[in-house]
């Protein structure tokens, strides 16, 4: 099974470099840094998770793209989650992004978990890095 290490390998480095422009222009996320405020932060993204790319095995690669779409323009700004309004176009309906971008409704459920232990305490776009992050770490176990 090369073609599985090169995927792996692959997704590693898009991840690094994803954390590395998060990291860059905002401070990075730290591992620990729900460990107090939300302590099930971490329980509740890898249930959803395991749950989702049981369904769909390739939800991890989807959700390591979304975030990397997210972070790629101007920084990790959870944009790519906006849906289009009368103000601006959303990411999502750029051409790159449109009808080949998924994984939404697994963030959205992460987040929907997350706001009933912890309301207003973990951020979108921490949510995107932990799914990220996490999802290539399921695949890889």
């Amino acid at each position: 099974m090369a073609s599985l290490g090169l995927v792996m390998f692959i997704l590693s480095c898009a991840i690094f470099q994803a954390f590395l422009v998060s990291s860059t222009n905002y401070g990075g996320l730290l591992p620990e840094l729900y460990q107090f405020s939300s302590p099930q932060a971490t329980e509740i993204v890898i249930s959803v998770l395991e749950e989702a790319i049981a369904k769909d095995p390739r939800m991890a690669a989807s959700l390591l793209r979304l975030h990397f779409h997210d972070c790629i323009v101007q920084g990790c700004d959870v944009s790519i989650l906006l849906d289009k309004s009368s103000a601006f176009k959303s990411e999502k309906e750029a051409g790159p992004n449109k009808n080949s971008l998924r994984g939404f409704e697994v963030i959205d459920e992460i987040k929907a978990k997350l706001e009933q232990v912890c309301p207003h305490t973990v951020s979108c776009a921490d949510i995107l890095a932990l799914a990220a992050r996490d999802s290539v770490v399921l695949v890889s176990i």
